[in-house]
């Protein structure tokens, strides 16, 4: 039986801010789904394991185990986290060993016995996203968000009572919702997906193409062109953004271009710039390096458990590294570091840390268990040591 593992990058270092040593790649959303997801649809197949040693230890709900040394036997699928497959499937010969992108190997097809990856041998051409760095999320979600909703039209639409629709009303995909009077549905740029138990109140503008995922609640303000994740709270002014899943934006401001970490908390009037005065490519500035993301729209990068306080203000181009409580007067520089406690270089303690977690975890009900107790300690040493 052939099976599936997702390979990590060795070292992620600053290009994979604040989710480097955090958790694996392959659990952040490109589009609708994770990229494990897209690989396991698009190979048919469900995944083994994650191989990384900069997310050894992690445990959070439905990931495979994640190891810190590959251990490969064919028949096998290796696949590069670093990847987002666009989403038809990926029909293999008994002849390929390699999938490429673009001159780029993504992924390796180990024969019966085999135990290293293949160095040449038949290729064969798949299409998506390559991710260089956490911002090419926001590129897979222009390239990816679109279709992966027009495909969950298919599950098929509902009538909504008192809805104001702009569009084709076959656009808009209720899986389960609960749907106030109201509401307003712009579909002519694409499909508003709602999962099931969905809440979306009186007040709310919703902009495709969106995918609102299980148990999220939306409680007013425009959202357009974005996804979320299991489990959020979402108020206010949300523009082209990720949220991973459990994160809370329950007050007005406004989240443009930005990748929400899960279990991130923004404060009321939390205000993310997305576009330089000079309308140029932005540059993000992680532990004193400079990278260059070649977009003109990039928000803030909130990493797992980061928090800000009300009226919070962020610049083009924010990292906010994980656990970080993020508080002090005027704009917040742009770089801040894993578990810092407001601006003036003090950190959260790992107790402390883990207290704080427990306690919003358990206002999604949601246990803080031994292995998720174990991983998030894990998480608190690599990353407070590290640039996240």
């Amino acid at each position: 039986m052939t099976t599936l593992h997702l390979l990590e990058p060795d070292r992620p270092g600053p290009r994979w801010a604040p989710f480097g040593g955090v958790r694996p790649i392959a659990e952040l959303r490109a589009g609708v789904w994770r990229i494990r997801e897209r690989w396991e649809h698009a190979l048919g197949l469900r995944a083994t394991s994650i191989v990384g040693a900069h997310c050894a230890g992690f445990s959070e709900d439905d990931e495979p185990r994640v190891d810190h040394a590959p251990a490969f036997r064919g028949p096998a699928i290796v696949a590069a986290s670093w990847f987002a497959p666009a989403g038809e499937p990926i029909r293999l010969t008994p002849k390929t060993r390699r999938l490429v992108h673009a001159g780029e190997v993504v992924g390796w097809v180990l024969a019966d016995g085999a135990a290293e990856l293949p160095e040449s041998g038949s290729e064969l051409e798949v299409d998506g996203v390559l991710l260089v760095g956490t911002w090419s999320l926001l590129d897979a979600r222009d390239r990816l968000l679109g279709a992966d909703c027009a495909r969950l039209r298919r599950a098929g639409a509902a009538t909504v009572e008192g809805a104001v629709i702009f569009g084709d009303p076959a656009d808009v995909v209720v899986l389960g919702a609960a749907i106030e009077p109201g509401v307003v549905f712009d579909v002519r740029n694409g499909p508003v997906v709602l999962d099931r138990e969905v809440e979306v109140r009186h007040g709310t503008r919703l902009v495709g193409p969106t995918y609102v995922g299980p148990g999220t609640r939306v409680l007013g303000g425009e959202i357009r062109g974005s996804v979320f994740g299991p489990a959020c709270r979402v108020r206010g002014e949300v523009s082209e953004s990720i949220f991973l899943g459990y994160a809370n934006k329950a007050h007005d401001g406004f989240v443009g271009h930005s990748v929400v970490g899960r279990w991130a908390n923004l404060g009321a009037g939390t205000i993310t710039s997305n576009l330089k005065n000079t309308y140029g490519p932005v540059r993000l500035e992680v532990a004193g390096e400079r990278l260059e993301t070649g977009r003109m729209n990039v928000g803030t990068l909130f990493g797992d458990h980061a928090k800000t306080a009300i009226g919070t203000l962020l610049a083009t181009g924010t990292v906010v590294g994980a656990g970080a409580s993020v508080h002090g007067p005027g704009t917040m520089p742009r770089w801040i570091p894993p578990f810092a406690w407001g601006l003036l270089g003090n950190r959260m303690n790992e107790d402390g840390f883990l207290h704080v977690a427990e306690r919003m975890m358990a206002r999604r009900d949601v246990s803080l268990t031994d292995a998720r107790r174990g991983s998030l300690r894990a998480i608190y040493g690599r990353a407070a040591g590290g640039a996240g």
